[in-house]
């Protein structure tokens, strides 16, 4: 297994020697914890404290995700491997693009209609015991999912609305030691291991550029975000 330091350094999106991050993984106490607990402390915060939602872009900071205080797939990776190199667990980033249609239902009408047909992804890879542990299953808070789950009660293969499993009714997306996944379903391209975020986006860029994206940050992802809290917030 590949555990070597660099994987554990800060990288400029990796900025976890930020005082707000550094602020947190103080005030939590996530340090003091054996590895497994602050593994399990870290990915319940990101996946629960951070809600589903879309950010400004893709290549923000870490910093920069948790005081927006929402992300989506590759923001919370992001914030997810700051924090976790923060308190000394070795991770790293794989790349791939997703399936449009994983986010019909979260994404409508003309965010839908812009997004591409192949959606940049990603999830982190933990070093544990001698193995790595592919963690995806951060992406959707848990009033969010369990929204989903009130509206689709019979599910079992899902995809849509964010997610992409196939047990929507019990996806696996509780830290026990092994991967969680709440999207792998949707998968399309597989781009690799990164040492970061921002070796990634180095390569493949984001999902965006020119008017798009120009559009996507001052008008649409507002409207998406409210989508979002609706499907949250909804008894159905």
């Amino acid at each position: 297994m590949d555990a070597q330091p660099r994987l554990l350094l800060p990288t400029r999106l990796l900025d976890f020697t930020h005082p707000a991050i550094e602020g947190l993984v103080a005030q939590r106490g996530w340090r003091q914890l054996a590895p497994f607990e602050r593994i399990g402390a870290v990915y319940d915060f990101v996946r629960n404290e951070i809600a589903f939602g879309y950010n400004e872009g893709d290549e923000l900071p870490a910093s920069r995700v948790l005081a927006d205080g929402i992300g989506q797939c590759n923001t919370k990776s992001t914030l997810l491997m700051a924090l976790l190199r923060a308190v000394g667990i070795p991770c790293r980033f794989h790349g791939f693009t997703i399936d449009k249609p994983l986010q019909k239902g979260a994404i409508t009408g003309l965010a839908y209609w812009l997004a591409p047909q192949r959606i940049i992804h990603s999830w982190v890879e933990i070093g544990l015991e001698s193995r790595w542990i592919a963690l995806e299953g951060f992406i959707l808070d848990a009033p969010y999912l369990a929204s989903l789950q009130r509206r689709f009660p019979q599910a079992r293969r899902f995809c849509g609305y964010g997610a992409a499993t196939p047990d929507l009714s019990a996806p696996g997306v509780e830290w026990q030691g092994k991967d969680t996944y709440i999207q792998k379903e949707g998968i399309a391209d597989d781009f690799g291991i990164f040492d970061s975020p921002d070796a990634f986006y180095a390569r493949h860029g984001s999902n965006l550029s020119g008017l798009k994206r120009w559009l996507y940050e001052r008008v649409i992802r507002h409207a998406m975000n409210r989508n979002v809290a609706r499907i949250r917030a909804s008894k159905w």
